[in-house]
């Protein structure tokens, strides 16, 4: 599923337009995984023809609460009409929210693995990621996506801009993360078999209400 494709091809699929950049987190809605930073860093790019596109539900009363504050942070920030929110996604539909995408926002507080980064570097796509856990073995700064210290939303936004406003530069960018993330098939498997479970596991807590 995860593979590069054509961006007009996505776009038109998820019923995009062409010609604004689109940026994207894929994660559970909590403040884990710093959706919040995201909606920061679309503010501060100040590009109001860009989109941020969220994919992800909100996981028990934490993500339920974080959901919200999402939704006043982009109404404080002034950016609610450039934030779109997208229900999780069965794998060949996500695949094209990364092909539509110019960047991929991850800035976790904290990442074992980075699952996201891979899969958004396996489509071709150059990832913005928090410097921290396996963020920083799968994003090579510079060379594949950045890195960001101290998930700061004006450097997120500083390293979003290099991207939106240089087509040349991302798409190089977007074909050095693809080659390298052929070097990760095996833990690629792994990661999404771990995601798998913790889904599972999820689903049953709230069906037994836990």
């Amino acid at each position: 599923f995860f593979a590069p494709g054509d961006r007009g091809g996505a776009r038109r699929a998820l019923e995009l337009p062409e010609d604004v950049p689109v940026l994207l987190f894929v994660g559970r809605i909590q403040p884990l995984k710093g959706p919040d930073v995201a909606v920061q860093a679309l503010a501060a790019l100040g590009r109001p023809d860009a989109l941020l596109l969220v994919v992800g539900g909100a996981s028990g009363p934490e993500g339920e609460a974080e959901m919200a504050h999402l939704h006043r942070l982009a109404a404080g920030l002034g950016v609610s009409g450039q934030v779109r929110f997208a229900p999780p996604q069965p794998h060949h539909i996500l695949s094209t929210y990364y092909r539509a995408a110019d960047a991929v926002v991850v800035p976790s507080r904290s990442e074992s693995f980075g699952l996201v980064a891979l899969e958004a570097s396996a489509c071709g796509v150059p990832v913005v990621a928090s410097g921290v856990g396996g963020l920083l073995t799968l994003v090579d700064h510079g060379e594949t996506g950045y890195l960001v210290p101290d998930r700061d939303p004006a450097l997120f936004a500083h390293y979003l801009r290099e991207i939106v406003d240089h087509p040349g530069h991302a798409a190089a960018l977007g074909r050095r993360a693809a080659e390298r993330a052929t070097r990760y098939t095996w833990n690629f498997a792994a990661a999404r078999l771990r995601r798998l479970y913790s889904d599972v596991a999820v689903r049953q807590q709230v069906s037994c209400g836990a």
